[in-house]
């Protein structure tokens, strides 16, 4: 893709996830990079919302948010 031989591509999942800051890939105008959730469904979407919905009730309820990230375990 760098030398324009492939046209461009659409990446769901990288060998490394995260994908590191630092990979070329982040700056290629001809690559699209997605969070991981190309084999979603409009079920999928709809739950998203709803766990965001939730996370925003208890944030403004100052009650525990759900599904905190460990940012020193990188999950």
């Amino acid at each position: 893709m760098q030398n324009g031989r492939i046209a461009g591509a659409g990446l769901d999942s990288t060998t490394v996830e995260p994908l590191p800051e630092e990979s070329p890939l982040w700056a290629m105008p001809n690559v699209i990079i997605t969070p991981h959730l190309g084999p979603g469904t409009d079920e999928l979407g709809k739950s998203i919302v709803d766990f965001w919905c939730d996370n925003i009730h208890r944030f403004a309820e100052n009650e525990p948010l759900l599904y905190i990230v460990d940012r020193n375990s990188e999950y």
